[in-house]
């Protein structure tokens, strides 16, 4: 199982990845296939940062609800190419990454982390 702590340091990698894999592969052309994985992972680190989870900057919502985010993000970019119709140019990074996601999802601890700040009487 992955803990809360590791699923967001993947979050702030998958986030930067999304963003750059279009130019990182070649198809940085403006369109759907381009602008879908960018707007995911700057999303992703949007919400990231405002998830109750150890690296987040201003807690807003539950950690649940980020996973539940990650699915339905992580859902969109596997079927993308299939949904916006570009799948006859590129779909294997959109596919992979998609893929990728649900299973860091299903693998992840879904308690949510002790992030918030109590003093223990000794």
């Amino acid at each position: 199982m992955i803990s809360s702590k590791i699923h967001a340091v993947l979050d702030y990698l998958m986030g930067a990845l999304l963003i750059a894999i279009p130019w990182l592969l070649g198809f940085a052309d403006h369109s759907a296939a381009t602008v879908l994985p960018v707007i995911l992972g700057a999303s992703t680190i949007i919400y990231s940062l405002l998830t109750d989870y150890e690296y987040a900057i201003a807690p807003a919502f539950s950690f649940q609800g980020h996973l539940l985010l990650d699915l339905m993000s992580a859902a969109l970019l596997l079927v993308s190419p299939w949904l916006f119709g570009f799948n006859e140019t590129i779909y294997w990074p959109h596919f992979i990454l998609g893929a990728f996601e649900i299973v860091i999802v299903l693998l992840t601890t879904k308690t949510p982390p002790d992030t918030k700040f109590t003093i223990r009487s000794t």
